[in-house]
């Protein structure tokens, strides 16, 4: 039975996972990710995730390993089952703010793929929530040729349109003396920084990030879009989803896939044609 929920696949591609509807995904320290339900809070889940180095590279047993030695140093670990997974099971409490937390880990590995998960909860919260979320956990092979995938918009692609955003609002800002907005009209402007002919044919992450805001300035203008994270081979991208018509519009081929065949990109007409597609 497939369980239900949304997928979450890490940049890199080193696991996947299923995690509740109603979570999202928020920004914490480097190389982990922390989801929570931001309308309820029932608990903070975080997962990261470690891969053997340099003579352990390609170690199948990593993971198992991992937990082996989580075992041994943590007197306070027991060794429990989650769904097929074998983890080291710890918790501990603690005070903040005259309340009491308890924070639970669990170690657990799959093939060279060792994992470290914890969910924070209110003393005696439930860990439903988390055990299913880690019981879902599946290690992806490298070098294995997955289907492409449309998940929920991770936080690396979100910061990936902000900065596409603030680079294409900076240009119009120097170069037209003209303040951005992130709508329909500002597409005049950005034809008019493509015009200058400053932007050279190989700056390929130029050009990508005015693919990006034109996906933006459809999300302001246009009900009914959302952001999404494609998963396709090494490439992780952003694109845009039409939530009713399922239109899949990717930023790369609004504009860098023109310039990449030599033509001069027209944005007020790709937007026409988006326009278009998703009223037919």
């Amino acid at each position: 039975m497939e369980q239900q929920g949304n997928k979450f696949i890490s940049p890199g591609g080193w696991f996947s996972m299923i995690y509740p509807n109603d979570w999202s995904e928020f920004e914490d320290r480097e190389g982990s990710f922390l989801f929570y339900n931001p309308e309820k809070w029932t608990g903070n889940f975080r997962i990261s995730a470690y891969k053997p180095s340099g003579k352990e590279a390609g170690n199948m047993d990593y993971g198992r390993e991992f937990v082996k030695l989580e075992l041994k140093e943590n007197s306070a670990a027991s060794l429990v089952t989650v769904g097929r997974l074998e983890c080291a099971y710890s918790k501990e409490m603690f005070l903040e703010e005259e309340a009491y937390y308890v924070t639970h880990t669990w170690i657990t590995g799959i093939r060279d793929v060792a994992f470290e998960c914890s969910f924070t909860v209110p003393k005696g919260g439930d860990c439903t929530e988390a055990e299913a979320v880690i019981a879902s956990l599946e290690a992806r092979k490298e070098g294995e040729k997955y289907e492409a995938e449309l998940i929920p918009v991770r936080l690396s692609e979100i910061f990936l349109i902000n900065e596409s955003y603030d680079f294409v609002a900076s240009a119009v800002k120097d170069k037209l003396k003209k303040d951005f907005q992130g709508v329909e009209d500002d597409l005049e402007n950005i034809q008019q920084i493509i015009k200058i002919g400053d932007i050279k044919q190989k700056q390929r992450e130029v050009w990508l990030s005015f693919g990006m805001v034109v996906c933006t300035i459809l999300c302001n203008e246009i009900e009914g879009f959302q952001w999404r994270t494609l998963i396709d081979g090494n490439r992780e991208a952003p694109v845009l989803l039409h939530l009713e018509s399922k239109v899949l519009i990717d930023p790369m081929k609004l504009v860098w896939s023109k310039v990449k065949n030599g033509e001069q990109p027209d944005v007020i007409e790709e937007y026409k044609q988006v326009m278009e597609q998703i009223t037919k």
